[in-house]
């Protein structure tokens, strides 16, 4: 026999209203979940085989006799909202099947207690904190993104420069060297000229002057026999 709060199975189903015997199975599964200070969700299943219009669920505190019973049909809902709850108090639920036969016996009876207001605030607040750390850090990581793209596309712009400087650079060597060549051959040109003119002037001025001599010499020798005769 189970025992919950001081209130036995066989306690908790006298209290549910008899069923007829080809009523249908009672519902399964039957747990508690989103439980807060003042509210909570009760669900359950019920066989495949049985076709079930509606629900019925008996909701009490532990240690207490006076239920709180809550029934609806033409629904095929597996889930019910328990509201005007206490915070931090235990209740206990039984669920049942409604079919067009009747009702089915009670379910197995569930425990479950409601949090204190100020544990779900703080569980609360706890969240919000986690997920504006989790903003900030998403921010965070955002911005290095990029501080790390635009530090990538300076130093791109850096690299492309520069290998625009180089190449221009390199283009206006030949040329840079073709000018030096063609300077330094017009400048030596005029120095050989004038060494040549110069030579050839000189070399012209001894071989006039040798022939002058020459000549001299030749009158002279013209002259010889006619101061003899």
């Amino acid at each position: 026999m189970r025992q919950l709060g001081g209130l036995t199975t066989e306690d908790a189903q006298a209290l549910v209203p008899a069923c007829p015997t080809d009523s249908p199975s009672a519902p399964v599964n039957v747990t508690v979940r989103h439980l807060k200070a003042n509210s909570a969700v009760v669900s359950w299943d019920v066989l495949e085989d049985e076709v079930v219009i509606g629900f019925a669920i008996s909701q009490q505190k532990k240690d207490v006799r006076m239920l709180r019973f809550i029934q609806e049909v033409n629904t095929t809902t597996r889930s019910c909202a328990l509201w005007d709850l206490e915070e931090d108090t235990e209740y206990i639920v039984h669920v049942q099947a409604i079919s067009i036969q009747g009702q089915s016996p009670a379910s197995e009876p569930v425990l479950f207690k409601t949090p204190r207001e100020a544990e779900k605030m703080g569980s609360k607040n706890k969240d919000e904190v986690t997920m504006k750390e989790m903003g900030r850090n998403q921010q965070l990581r955002t911005g290095e993104v990029l501080i790390i793209v635009v530090v990538l596309f300076m130093w791109a712009g850096v690299i492309a420069l520069f290998c625009r400087q180089y190449d221009i650079i390199k283009d206006n060597e030949p040329n840079n060297n073709k000018e030096k060549t063609k300077s330094a051959s017009e400048t030596s040109t005029p120095e050989h000229q004038g060494g040549g003119l110069l030579r050839s002037k000189v070399l012209g001025t001894g071989r006039g002057s040798t022939a002058a001599g020459e000549e001299a010499q030749l009158a002279g020798v013209l002259l010889l026999p006619s101061v003899l005769v």
